[in-house]
This record gives structure tokens, sequence and C-alpha cells, in this order.
């Protein structure tokens, strides 16, 4: 059973029986037929639920969920890995919403207020979709769930339409950290080849220079963890060991703001879009060197 920094896999379906089981009504609405008093401990979280018009029933949210919607003065808690707990306890929420990874300390504190928690652990787009279902019920705002699902697969259908006579895919390196050196999660690695790319690992790994070295990237794509787009180019350039590597040799390494790729949400299709232009400018480039080098006849 597959582990992430302390909290089980499994350990979110047996969290998800316990919201329900203790505080939800059957209609996924607090206990009274109420509206939901909500504390998010992700942006995902708080994206998704801003998405489907669950904004209101939101009463607290994590420092970095202004990124990702329109939070405005709502209190910041911290979040999955450091909070205030007792902040947390004076908006006395009836459901506590998180995302992997967590601080296990956290997780207890967490546990420990007696408030029902659901943490969620997407991993593929699948899995984003379901969890934007499992926010609906738990809302009372299935509908408008479902609208938000149907939209996003409209959304990267039309990009992965434009891609799909392209007669080059090139390889690409989608980066989340760079110390130690981890690859995108397994979702990036999926709208990368919904953006015209062929991802070089299958995401949320660490990896080694060497590997990445081995498998020659055409692309490199650095969306760091919090740090919007901050990321350095110039590292991935600088790297001895990458000297060879198509992407270095030929300057192709980008960064994207990391919470459009890195945020498990509706915003990932603007993270897929970001991707294209990465891929189409990439192709286009690699058009006008073949035209360049033709023989003239």
């Amino acid at each position: 059973m597959q582990t992430e920094r302390g909290l089980t896999i499994k350990k979110r379906e047996k969290l998800r029986l316990e919201a329900g089981a203790t505080r939800s009504g059957p209609s996924g609405g607090a206990a009274g037929g109420g509206r939901q008093r909500i504390v998010s401990l992700a942006p995902s979280v708080t994206s998704i639920l801003f998405a489907i018009g669950a904004g209101r029933q939101v009463v607290g949210v994590t420092k970095w969920c202004a990124d990702v919607a329109r939070v405005g003065n709502l209190p910041r808690l911290g979040d999955c890995w450091a909070l205030d707990v007792g902040a947390v306890a004076k908006l006395r929420p009836t459901m506590i919403i998180g995302s992997v990874p967590f601080k296990t300390e956290t997780v207890q504190q967490v546990l420990g207020l007696g408030t029902p928690f659901v943490a969620m652990n997407p991993r593929s787009l699948a899995d984003v979709y379901e969890d934007i279902r499992l926010l609906g019920k738990i809302t009372g705002r299935n509908g408008a769930a479902e609208k938000q699902v149907a939209r996003m697969r409209a959304a990267l259908a039309n990009i992965s339409r434009r891609t799909r006579r392209w007669k080059a895919r090139p390889l690409v390196y989608c980066e989340a950290w760079p110390h130690p050196r981890i690859s995108s999660p397994r979702w990036v690695s999926e709208l990368v080849e919904i953006a015209g790319g062929e991802p070089i690992f299958s995401g949320g790994q660490k990896v080694s220079d060497e590997e990445v070295a081995r498998a020659m990237p055409e692309v490199i794509v650095l969306a760091w963890t919090a740090t919007g787009e901050r990321a350095e180019p110039k590292k991935a350039l600088e790297n001895l060991k990458w000297q060879d590597v198509p992407a270095v040799r030929n300057r192709r390494v980008f960064v994207i703001r990391d919470e459009l790729l890195n945020t498990p949400a509706p915003v990932l299709v603007e993270g897929a879009q970001e991707l294209l232009r990465v891929m189409q400018r990439v192709i286009d480039q690699s058009s006008q060197v073949r035209a360049t080098r033709a023989p003239a006849r």
C-alpha cells in the first residue's frame, strides 16, 4: 500500500466515509439541511469549490489559495504542513477538506478537532474529475460539478484535436522540484500528451540528472511547487550533466506558473493551454530549422 508522506492512500477512502457518516446529511449539506462551513487546506480544493459555485460555503483557506481563486478576505490558516488549529476551531467548520501531501502531525491535529475531514489524493485527470464530483456532492452542487467536469473535458479535447495531426511529438521533461529532482505529477504527463508532447516520465517520481540525460528530452518545462514563475531555467541550462540534452543544447527550457500545472483542479485547463503554446513554439522552430537546412533546388 503506497504511502504519501505519512498518510496512506487508503486513508482517503476511510476519511471520506467518516465525513459522510458523522456530520453530513444525505444531500451532502451540513446536518440539518444548512450549508457547509468548509475549511480548505489545499488550493485545489478551494479552486474546485469556487468553480462549482460553492465559494460561500468556504470559511477558511490556505495562504496559497488566492493564486487560484477569488477568496477575498477569507482567513488564511496555513496549509497541510503548518496549520493554526486554534484558528480553525474558532471558525466552527462542519468539514475540513485537504489534499496530499500532508504533514503527519498536522493530520493528527485536524483529526483531534473531531470535525469531519476529507483527504483527497488525485493522481490522474480521472481522479481530478472524481474529486470535483465529490465536492459537488458534499456541497449540494452536483449539477454544477458535472457541468465543470464537462467543461474541462471539452476544453482539453479541443486542445487534443489541434495536436492530433502533428507528425512530430517532442520529448518533454516536466519538473515539479529541483532538490531532490522530482518530475511533475501524473496528470501533467497526461496534459503534455494532450498538448502534443511525449512525456519522458509517467510523473510524480524522484529522478536523477542521469535519468533525465538518458531520456534526451527536447523540451524541459519547469513548474516548481509554490514558486509561481520563479523557477530558474539557468540551473537547467548550466547543468553539466545535461549539456548534450537537446532541450539544453537548443535552449528550450521553459517556465510555466506552477499553480497552473500543480493544482489538480479546473485551472489545469490553463496549464494545458500554456503547454500547447510551448509545444507549438518548439514545433514551429523545428520546422524553420528544417526549412533552412533543406537543399536548394
